[in-house]
């Protein structure tokens, strides 16, 4: 791997870290203790990666075809970023049909009533 390399695979883990933390960041306010990444939620985070991945394999084909002298690594991070930008509006339609990404855990609400 070289330079360019590293620095697209460690953009692309920074920026699934971000998708990660902005939409947990929407859940707790509601939700107090543990949450657990819900069935539609590991369908969010899968397809995340899947594009992430498509990026690392066509971003750089497509670079080349558009714009010759751009290197790899550029357009790589373009993509990269252009999948976090592109998942705000999906979590916010993901909200406004009532699909949960993240839930507060049933133990926890368990645990919260024990002790009242």
């Amino acid at each position: 791997m070289d330079d360019q390399d590293l620095i697209s695979a460690g953009a692309a883990l920074i920026l699934l870290g971000m998708i990660w933390l902005r939409t947990r960041m929407h859940y707790t306010r509601r939700i107090r203790g543990p949450m657990r990444l819900q069935p539609a939620g590991r369908v969010y985070f899968a397809v995340v990666v899947a594009l992430l991945l498509l990026g690392w394999v066509l971003a750089p084909r497509l670079g080349r075809a558009f714009w010759p002298t751009t290197p790899d690594g550029f357009v790589r991070v373009v993509w990269f970023m252009a999948t976090y930008l592109l998942f705000i509006p999906v979590h916010r339609i993901l909200q406004a049909r009532g699909v949960e990404v993240f839930k507060g855990s049933d133990s926890a609400a368990s645990h919260s009533r024990d002790r009242l």
